[in-house]
Order: structure tokens, then C-alpha cells, then sequence
């Protein structure tokens, strides 16, 4: 698929809007409804748009959330989803609470090899304090376990906020020297009704400042053809990679590959874009296969070419919020 010059071949499979942490930076300050159940697009939903997108040219997903292991059979729906052929790359981004030894041995026994986990903190109580739940011990064990398994690589997702976290950059960057982990820094993205203050954003530069000031120039890794926005470098010596993903203060607009599939049945062209095309119901009401396709293809002609959320102004904040949408 096409959407102006760019190959859209990635698709962001939200499967819920629930999650089992209150993570500061991606719940409303504000009280907020979860999705009805019966706005939840259905798994049989979910696939069908999955194998039409893939006959489209989709050969990429990633599953998120909310947190993706609190749908109840998620493990049935992924078994079916990597029975797609044409699917060559799956991966799931969870906090890693829900998983065990047994589980992550499914997920590779399914044909799954990657995982993304968000980790803010090695500090246990300034995890509960980011996530409001006292699991850190939980989510490190299946971190290493996973890497034990076999997923590789093994990603760590990072979001540093000024005040909470943001002296730790050093420390989470060192687990890089000793595993092969993929440690990727991603700057704060105001959405909707955030409970945090624009002041407590770090942006890249800064992260970067602070890895090269303790542990020396950083090395640019080559990028490969299915890599995400992530730069990549290297601390010399070191058997893992440092990535960052910059929605601020570098747009990665015109290399983005990506559709996302919202857990209320829209597409969704752009994650920091409010606009959305609705699938669930034409599906519902009997819509043709190439009538399916066809809203998937009207989907991309919206795709921007810039999103208008800068480190200067946020007068197009998206006004979903992150569990609404996906990560």
C-alpha cells in the first residue's frame, strides 16, 4: 500500500483499550470510560481486517493495548493471527505483568520471536509510583526470562520524565552493556488529558547528552529494512543497542509505515493526527471484502505527511488518549 511516497506495510493491532496499570503518562488526569464490550471489535473482526490489509501489502503487526494479556483468549487470537502467511514479522509491546515462563514459551512456540516491555524505572517504588501498581519484581523476571527463552531482541521502552525518572537515563542505558537488549528512549507525547506537565517532558538531546557524558561517544548502528522510527546506537563495547524514538523533537513523519487498527474497529493513520476511519461497522453490516479494502485504502489517503504536535505548541494535541488508541 501507498500513501503518498511512502510503503505502508506495518499495522498496529490494538486488541483492548483496558490495562492493568494506571501509567502516568498514558491515563486522564480526568475520570474516564473504557470502551463499551460491545464497541470492542471481536477477534474474528480483528483478523478479517487483518487478512484483507495483508492482501494489500501489510506483511508487519504489532499487537498492543491497553495491555494486550487482559483480553480474555488472547492466546487463540494470536495462534490464528501468526497462521496468516503473509504476516513475516509479529511482535506484542506489554508491561510484562501478566506473563510467565509457560506463556512467553507459547507466544514462541506460535512463531512469535519479539517483545517490546515498558520499563520507566529500576527502582521499584518509583515504578509503583509511575504505574500505581507494585509489580516491578514481576515485570524484570519476565524480561529475563524472555531473553532467556530466546526473544530477541528483547526491547525496552523508556519514557523520561523530568523529576520522576530522569536520573536514571544512565542506569537503564547500562543494562545495554552487559545484555542485548534494545533500549529505546521515547519522548513524552502530550495526549488528551494528560496528568503530565509539558515542563517534565525530556527530549533526546538531553538523553543523549547525559549517556555520552558517562560512557563516551555513542556509536550509529546501521539500520535494517523492517526497523521502526528508533536511531540506533551503540555504546562501544556494549552487546545491546540505545534507541530513540523522537516524535517531538525530530518528526520520522516521512519514513512512517504504519496503520493502526484501533480496539474500537478505526484505522487510524497517524497516532498524533485525531482523524480516524471507521471498518467495524461497515464489516458489521455486511460490507464486501473489496468494500473493506477499498475504507482501508481511503484510510492512507489521510495520512500526513507532518503531524502538527511540536516541543513548541500544542494546539493540535490528539484529544484521545493513549489506551484509547493504541500504543
Amino acid at each position: 500500500m501507498i500513501a503518498g511516497n511512502r510503503t505502508i506495510n506495518y499495522l498496529r493491532i490494538s486488541v483492548t483499550d483496558r490495562c492493568n496499570f494506571r501509567c502516568q503518562y498514558c491515563i486522564p488526569s480526568s475520570p474516564f470510560k473504557m470502551i463499551p464490550h460491545e464497541k470492542i471489535a471481536k477477534y474474528e473482526e480483528i483478523l478479517k481486517i487483518t487478512r484483507l490489509a495483508c492482501e494489500l501489502g501489510i506483511t508487519k503487526a504489532r499487537i498492543t493495548g491497553g495491555e494486550p494479556f487482559v483480553r480474555k483468549n488472547i492466546f487463540s487470537f494470536l495462534e490464528r493471527l501468526c497462521a496468516i502467511e503473509s504476516l513475516k514479522d509479529i511482535s506484542i509491546t506489554s508491561n510484562g505483568a501478566l506473563l510467565t515462563r509457560e506463556k512467553i514459551k507459547k507466544l514462541i512456540d506460535f512463531g512469535i520471536k519479539r517483545l517490546n516491555f515498558s520499563l520507566d524505572t529500576l527502582d521499584p517504588v518509583k515504578f509503583a509510583r509511575i504505574t500505581g501498581r507494585d509489580r516491578f519484581h514481576q515485570v524484570f523476571d519476565t524480561i529475563f526470562t524472555s531473553h532467556e527463552l530466546g526473544i530477541s531482541p528483547v526491547k525496552i521502552n523508556a519514557v523520561i520524565l523530568r523529576g520522576i525518572n530522569d536520573d536514571e537515563i544512565e542506569n537503564i542505558t547500562a543494562l545495554t552493556l552487559k545484555y542485548p537488549f534494545h533500549i529505546r528512549f521515547i519522548e513524552y507525547m502530550p495526549m488528551g488529558d494528560s496528568a503530565i506537565e509539558k515542563q517534565q517532558q525530556v527530549l533526546t538531546r538531553e538523553i543523549k547528552e547525559k549517556i555520552e557524558s558517562k560512557f563516551g561517544k555513542l556509536i550509529p548502528v546501521k539500520r535494517n529494512a523492517n526497523d521502526g522510527p528508533a536511531k540506533k546506537f551503540q555504546i562501544q563495547g556494549a552487546r545491546g543497542i540505545v534507541g530513540f524514538i523522537t516524535p517531538i523533537s525530530s518528526h520520522f513523519c516521512s519514513d512512517c509505515n504504519r496503520l493502526r487498527l484501533t480496539s474500537r474497529g478505526t484505522l487510524r493513520p497517524c497516532l498524533l493526527n485525531n482523524y480516524e476511519k471507521d471498518i467495524i461497522n461497515p464489516l458489521r453490516n455486511n460490507a464486501t471484502d473489496d468494500e473493506l479494502k477499498a475504507i482501508i485504502l481511503s484510510a492512507l489517503t489521510k495520512k500526513p505527511s507532518f503531524h502538527g504536535l511540536t516541543d513548541q505548541s500544542v494546539k493540535n494535541m490528539p484529544i484521545s488518549h493513549m489506551t484509547s488508541i493504541g500504543g
